[in-house]
């Protein structure tokens, strides 16, 4: 056996750093390893002689590459090349967008640790319209807000919290409590950065979809990372203009939409379970029971319809004894799936999105909504000027919607709400409740998915046993092995 580092990331300035004490070289790009882990299926050599005859012939490489991906139609060999990006002074409105792409990795500045200084982005759509001076006096609006709810807010956590305000290393945390309200009111366009690592197939992918939005920040976002990528990876970068799908798709789906009313009042906390597989359950059992034997999966089905509630609960509790608070079910747990219509703020939904592997579609912003307001800003007499404020905002994108179209959505805050529809397997529910229902998640969130758990275990009472977030593990998990699990988790408070 051999087992090779072929790779790794560098960070670009010191790529940078040694070809300027080295002599010129074409083949530091990635488009080596693409082509050569490409040959692997067709070439008897070993993986190492590929990559060195990729090597030393850079233009072979590369047409190699352009021949499996556009002529072959083996897109799969791109992903072997890697990128990372910086993105900064981005829009949170743009980090939305950024982030609906799957199989990426992102990290992002957070606005519950990090105390925000008043930056926002001006959309050049708001510019080009002559309405840059009432965006500008909304937003400042916005943020001046913003910080005197903070200064406020910050006292009133620790005094809410005096077991964690009396060790000085918890009030990083209760200062994030803070902050993470006080942001209710800062607006879509306040400037965030993230770092966002990509491989090629799947930056081909966000560059031809950004090619076809319809706001100027995507579309320069997009031609900034184009031109970057292109210039060290020409040749795996291949279908990045704008598709007419793309483009027309979902407003050729408009038509068929209207006439549809939306129902006129929504409750703040909204989330209904609208649909999930019919003897989850089951299927989950029989699952289990298929991968663990050699019948079929229909002989595997039959033989958990026959059994009785205390064997079905049996087979789940092998599944689960071994597990400790950071195992997730197995994998036959993907094969029941709940689907959950959700009302939620942009505060919330900032945290939602992150879950990618479920299926998550989202509705734009609608103030017709209402918005979301932190219990703690009613509790220290600010909720006058918060819904003030807000009232103001919704006149003013009111205004800047006439003229600007989506681009008055920068304006609106993280308080204001928009519809989600997402579809989870019962694997990926375990996945947001323990990360969800802590007490270190924030509070909307931690509401929100301890309802989807409430909902999800009326329909598959079985496989969501224990659920609940990794805080409440071992006392869940007590409830149901009548013993401790052996690591009991982290405790933020101690």
């Amino acid at each position: 056996m051999q087992v090779l580092l072929a790779g790794y990331n560098l960070d670009k300035e010191v790529i940078d750093e040694l070809r300027r004490a080295a002599p010129p070289r074409l083949d530091v790009t990635p488009e080596t390893l693409s082509a050569s882990y490409a040959r692997i299926s067709r070439d008897p050599r070993p993986a190492e002689e590929l990559r060195r005859a990729a090597r030393a012939e850079i233009e072979k490489a590369r047409r190699s590459n352009q021949t499996i991906i556009f002529k072959m139609g083996h897109h799969s060999v791109a992903e072997h090349a890697v990128f990372n990006f910086d993105l900064i002074g981005v829009s949170r409105l743009a980090i939305e967008e950024i982030e609906k792409f799957r199989l990426c990795s992102f990290t992002e500045k957070s606005q519950r640790y990090i105390t925000l200084g008043g930056d926002f982005v001006l959309p050049a759509e708001i510019r080009g319209a002559g309405l840059e001076r009432v965006f500008v006096e909304t937003t400042t609006a916005q943020n001046s807000l913003y910080h005197e709810l903070y200064e406020k807010l910050r006292p009133h956590v620790f005094e809410q919290n005096p077991e964690l305000a009396q060790n000085p290393k918890k009030h990083a945390i209760l200062d994030g409590w803070a902050k993470e309200d006080a942001r209710y009111v800062v607006s879509l366009a306040t400037e965030g950065q993230l770092g966002m690592t990509i491989n090629g197939r799947n930056l081909e992918l966000l560059i031809r979809r950004f090619a076809s939005k319809d706001l100027a920040e995507l579309r320069e976002i997009n031609r900034n990372i184009s031109a970057l990528a292109k210039e060290i990876a020409p040749s795996i970068l291949l279908f990045t203009a704008a598709s007419e799908f793309d483009l027309q798709a979902y407003e050729d789906l408009k038509a068929a939409s209207r006439g549809i009313a939306p129902r006129k009042e929504t409750r703040r906390d909204d989330v209904a379970l609208v649909d999930w597989t019919k003897d989850g359950d089951d299927k989950i059992l029989a699952a289990l029971l298929h991968s663990a034997g050699n019948a079929s999966f229909e002989r595997c089905l039959r033989r958990v319809g026959r059994l009785s509630l205390r064997e079905k609960t049996a087979i789940v509790k092998l599944a689960f004894e071994r597990m400790e608070f950071y195992d997730f079910p197995l994998r036959e747990f993907e094969y029941a799936d709940m689907t959950f219509d959700i009302v939620c703020s942009a505060s919330c939904f900032a945290q939602l999105k992150r879950h990618r592997m479920a299926t998550l579609t989202s509705q734009d912003y609608d103030p017709e909504l209402g918005t979301t307001l932190p219990q703690s800003i009613e509790a220290v007499g600010a909720a006058k000027e918060f819904r003030e404020t807000i009232d103001r905002t919704n006149v003013v994108y009111g205004l800047l919607k006439k003229k600007v179209g989506r681009a008055a959505d920068y304006v609106l805050t993280n308080a204001h709400r928009r519809r989600v529809l997402l579809k989870v397997n019962v694997r990926e529910m375990y996945h947001i409740s323990r990360l969800r229902e802590d007490p270190t998640a924030q509070w909307e969130i931690r509401a929100l998915s301890a309802a989807m758990s409430g909902l999800a275990r009326k329909v598959m009472p079985l496989t969501c046993l224990l659920l609940g977030g990794k805080s409440s593990f071992p006392e869940v998990y007590h409830s149901v092995f009548g013993k401790s699990p052996k690591t009991p988790p982290p405790d933020f408070r101690a």
